[in-house]
C-alpha cells in the first residue's frame, strides 16, 4: 500500500467496507421473514441462495482490491462491512444471541477474505520473465 496522504490509505479499506455492507443489504437485509415448517420448526430467514450469492458477488470487490495490492483492505474492508451489516440487520434479536452470530459472521469473513486475498496475491506475484535458451544459469566461462 502506498504511503500517500491518510485519505488515500483509507480509501480502499472504506471504499470495500461499503460495498460488503450494500451487497448484504442487497442479498440479504431484504429477506426478515422466518419459514414455519408444518412440523412447527421454522428457517431462516435467509435462503441457501442468497448467502452462496452474496459469497460470490463478494469475490469480486476482494479480487479487485487484492489484484491492486490492496491486501488489508480486501481482508479489512470486507470484514468490517460484513459485521457492521450484521451487528445492524441482527441487533433486534430479543434472545442477544445476535452477538454470537455476528461474532461467527466475523470470524468467517476474516478467514475466507484472508485465504482468497492470499491466493490472488501469490497468483498476482510479479515473476521475472523466463530466459530463453538453456535453463541453467550460465557460468560466464
Amino acid at each position: 500500500m502506498s504511503r500517500g496522504p491518510l485519505t488515500h490509505r483509507l480509501l480502499p479499506p472504506v471504499v470495500l467496507a461499503a460495498i460488503s455492507l450494500s451487497l448484504w443489504a442487497a442479498w440479504l437485509g431484504w429477506d426478515q421473514h422466518r419459514d414455519v415448517h408444518p412440523d412447527g420448526s421454522t428457517t431462516g430467514p435467509y435462503e441457501a441462495w442468497q448467502v452462496i450469492g452474496l459469497a460470490l458477488t463478494l469475490l469480486v470487490p476482494v479480487w479487485w482490491a487484492a489484484a491492486r495490492r490492496h491486501p488489508v483492505a480486501a481482508v479489512a474492508g470486507t470484514t468490517a462491512g460484513l459485521a457492521v451489516a450484521a451487528f445492524y440487520d441482527w441487533s433486534d434479536d430479543a434472545t442477544g444471541l445476535f452477538g454470537v452470530g455476528v461474532a461467527m459472521v466475523t470470524l468467517g469473513s476474516l478467514a475466507v477474505t484472508a485465504l482468497v486475498t492470499i491466493v490472488i496475491t501469490a497468483m498476482k506475484r510479479d515473476t521475472p520473465p523466463a530466459r530463453s535458451g538453456s535453463l541453467l544459469p550460465s557460468s560466464g566461462m
